[in-house]
């Protein structure tokens, strides 16, 4: 592990690894900072509230390793006590259940990032696997409206195109593709476009570069290199400053869990076939990410743009976002 990486700040846009006590000390012996861990994609209010309940037992079982993140002061809490910030976050809206007061009542639970679909249809927009993508809603702009005054990340990842530019035009706050890679190395449909990245970046917003080996350009054979190529791509079209990490692992999960996020609503139509790795090759493990440094050297780059792009850039957009 090299000074530099032991030394930065180091976030994680999307972890949403089966969160054992292995896969956190995977996490701290990697030198991850903070990451947004996800608690939440096809469940309604009762069981989100239940992960968030176990979220806070694991706080206390693991509190030699992990604090829980509720601002940026909490990140570097997490960096100067050597140990893992944890923000909770959704990959769907569906927590909510429809009720906006829920939506300051789950911030103040630490839930502060938050996708607005999660690949299909739900009240608030279409997500980027539905058939038709019918924009925003009216209740959808509602809630980007209740998440910007309670400081929550809107996340678009796996929004349809029109639902997610009606979303980056409706905040009044950055929005993010916390976990995402550029259409123009691969076309996909979880994939985002040129004009699509510009878009967010014009408007403030944040990119955050996911590593799933399906969606970079030499699909399973693709390694971090090629990762980082991914996130070069991006700097190169909308600059460094608004570019991070956001690597979307899965760690230790079972084959059961696939099954489910890929089933709409978590046990409709299967919605995409792969067909590809899930890891990439070279990085199977959290504890691994000192590779990715690695590989930022690698390709040249300066040690201030190694930096920002490791974290540096995340916590000034969660800045912005959550206010503190």
């Amino acid at each position: 592990m090299s000074s530099l990486h032991q030394n930065a700040v180091i976030f994680d846009g999307l972890v949403i690894s089966n969160f054992t006590r292995q896969v956190l000390e995977d996490m701290h012996s990697g030198g991850i900072t903070a990451a947004n861990c996800t608690c939440s994609i096809w469940e309604g209010f009762e069981p989100t509230m239940r992960n968030v309940a176990r979220w806070m037992r694991s706080f206390e079982e693991n509190s030699d390793i992990i604090l829980q993140v509720h601002s940026t002061a909490d990140i570097l809490k997490a960096k100067a006590e050597g140990k893992v910030g944890i923000v909770l976050g959704w990959q769907n809206t569906s927590g909510y259940g429809d009720v906006l007061d829920y939506v300051p009542l789950f911030a103040r639970l630490g839930v502060r990032v938050v996708q607005l679909t999660y690949n299909t249809a739900n009240s608030v927009g279409s997500g980027c696997y539905e058939s038709a993508d019918r924009g925003l809603t009216d209740y959808g702009r509602d809630l980007v409206a209740a998440m910007n005054a309670a400081g929550v990340l809107v996340d678009l990842s796996h929004v349809a195109r029109d639902t997610a530019r009606d979303a980056i035009a409706a905040s009044t706050k950055p929005v993010s593709y916390t976990h995402c890679a550029p259409a123009g190395l691969k076309t996909h449909p979880r994939n985002k476009s040129d004009e699509e990245l510009k878009l967010i970046a014009d408007k403030g917003g944040f990119v955050g570069v996911t590593m799933f080996p399906a969606f970079l350009a030499r699909g399973k054979g693709s390694t971090v290199d090629d990762y980082i190529e991914a996130v070069e791509y991006t700097i190169n079209l909308i600059g460094e400053e608004q570019v991070g990490l956001g690597t979307d692992l899965t760690q230790e999960q079972p084959p059961e869990f696939f099954t489910w996020i890929n089933r709409d609503k978590g046990d409709g139509r299967k919605l995409v076939d792969f067909g590809e790795a899930l890891e990439l090759g070279g990085f199977r493990r959290s504890s691994e990410f000192p590779s990715i440094t690695a590989a930022m050297e690698r390709r040249g780059w300066k040690a201030d743009r190694i930096e920002r792009v490791l974290g540096q850039n995340w916590l000034r957009v969660l800045r912005e976002v959550w206010g503190a």
